[in-house]
């Protein structure tokens, strides 16, 4: 899936767009793909001297990668693109960091979704160090589906 698809899909924009490509996608499950080049901006505070990827942001990632997975369900159940909600995360469970990710080093994305509730979506992630191939982080979380108030 191209840049264009994705920003179609979710409201993310650069420099806070942590999804480079969607390597798959089923009607459950979506597998994205994240190279940090080490140019991004909060390279420069954390930590100059030893540059490392926040874990906030790794949860950041997998949670925009189901954004992008619950944007076509949605789409699917009302046979048309929403543009009248945003995905906002509204839980993260069981958060766990295993391993570090470093500028230069890419991560790929798992997120599937475990249950749907009204309008709750319950989804889980793995985040893998796709560079040295280690679990860098997984977590549960919930997302709604927000209205954006007219301007």
């Amino acid at each position: 899936m191209t840049l264009e698809a994705i920003q179609a899909a979710i409201p993310h924009r650069p420099p806070f767009l942590l999804i480079d490509e969607i390597v798959e996608q089923t009607a459950d499950r979506i597998v994205c793909r994240k190279r940090f080049t080490g140019d991004e901006f909060w390279y420069q505070g954390h930590y100059p001297d030893y540059p490392l990827t926040p874990g906030v942001l790794l949860c950041e990632a997998a949670m925009q990668a189901g954004a992008v997975l619950l944007s076509k369900i949605i789409a699917q159940a009302s046979e048309e693109r929403t543009a009248e909600g945003v995905p906002v995360a509204t839980r993260m469970n069981n958060v766990q960091f295993r391993a570090m990710v470093h500028p230069g080093e890419e991560i790929m994305l798992e997120v599937e979704l475990i249950e749907r509730l009204a309008s709750a979506f319950f989804m889980k992630a793995k985040v893998v160090n796709a560079s040295t191939g280690k679990l860098a982080a997984r977590l549960e979380f919930a997302c709604t589906m927000a209205e954006v108030p007219e301007a």
